[in-house]
């Protein structure tokens, strides 16, 4: 049938009034929430904002012959804990909703300030997941200046693969202080893994998770620990491989390898979860603030601080390049 005008005052969409708008109630959101590191590690109540904790070392392992019925006539030095420390920071976020804003209908939300709530709270959870893995230096704060905890980068100094140009490791005694100084970036390589992982052997520490950013994620997919990974299937299924890289196999223990959106790109972080926690002084908690106008407003707030219980239980690829 060919094509042509439509009649002499036919009445079409264009000239109608009224016609209701199709205005879906799904409101989508890209914006990624997951926490890999807050997620992963430890917990355990702050009751300062100035938090403490001991490390201690065995001293090291050497030859140890006695003769038969010896006797003791000098001591040996007695091994004592070190006091290690770091501070909380406060993170916080708000907003405000008029009124009327609060009442009228709306497509995808009942209440503005419920929608608003839930959004600000997500916020919050990917801010301190950022200042967990800041190369960022602790700090006391004072009166107008806020309080810092220290970041990851900021601990990590034993354990380390760094660029041999311009960078340094953070210099700190019990208070990581001191920020680490990054270097001329180079390729993220097996070879630099396999060396941070024997200097955490040979330091005593088992890291199980490493922590990457998005680029270097892809990067570590190519490795031969990673390649080699290849379980067989029943016989009457076909073989699985694993194609990324979620398990490295290391000689010294399986890695799971984590990527993350919030940390760094240019490191690679090397953690044992099981020795290192988030000390929370306040939880997230919201609240509503004074009323002084037609309008609503909200707070949303938490203050929590990084305890990384053993530096050298950890480890460090420093000066990476990103794409």
């Amino acid at each position: 049938m060919a094509s042509g005008a439509p009649k002499t005052n036919t009445f079409e969409t264009f000239s109608t009034i009224g016609i209701r708008e199709d205005l879906s109630d799904l409101i989508s959101e890209i914006s990624p929430i997951e926490t890999p590191v807050y997620s992963n590690i430890g917990s355990a109540p702050a009751e300062q904002t100035f938090f403490e904790w001991q490390s201690h070392a065995l001293t090291t392992a050497a030859q140890n012959h006695q003769p038969e019925g010896f006797d003791v006539t000098t001591f040996d030095a007695s091994s004592t804990t070190v006091r290690l420390g770091n501070y909380t920071s406060i993170s916080a976020k708000d907003f405000i909703v008029s009124g009327t804003n609060e009442v009228v209908n709306r497509a995808g939300r009942g209440a503005e300030t419920a929608f608003q709530l839930a959004r600000v709270m997500k916020e919050l959870k990917r801010d301190v997941e950022v200042n967990i893995c800041a190369n960022n230096a602790a700090a006391a704060g004072s009166s107008g200046t806020a309080r810092e905890t220290g970041g990851i980068a900021a601990w990590l100094k034993t354990n380390v693969n760094k660029s041999a140009t311009n960078s340094a490791d953070p210099v700190w005694a019990t208070v990581p202080t001191d920020a680490r100084s990054d270097g001329v970036a180079r390729a993220f390589t097996e070879t630099l893994l396999k060396d941070v992982m024997k200097q955490c052997y040979d330091s005593g520490a088992e890291p199980t998770m490493m922590v990457v950013g998005s680029f270097n994620k892809q990067v570590v997919s190519g490795f031969a620990g990673v390649a080699q990974q290849r379980y067989m299937a029943p016989s009457d299924s076909p073989t699985t491989i694993i194609g990324a890289a979620d398990v490295y196999l290391s000689d010294y223990g399986t890695l799971q390898i984590v990527p993350s959106r919030f940390m760094p790109q240019n490191y690679a972080y090397f953690l044992d979860p099981d020795r290192i926690r988030m000390r929370t002084l306040r939880p997230f908690q919201a609240s509503e603030l004074a009323k002084t106008g037609d309008a609503i407003k909200w707070m949303a707030v938490c203050e929590m601080g990084l305890q990384v219980d053993q530096e050298d239980a950890h480890g460090i690829v420093a000066d990476l390049t990103t794409a």
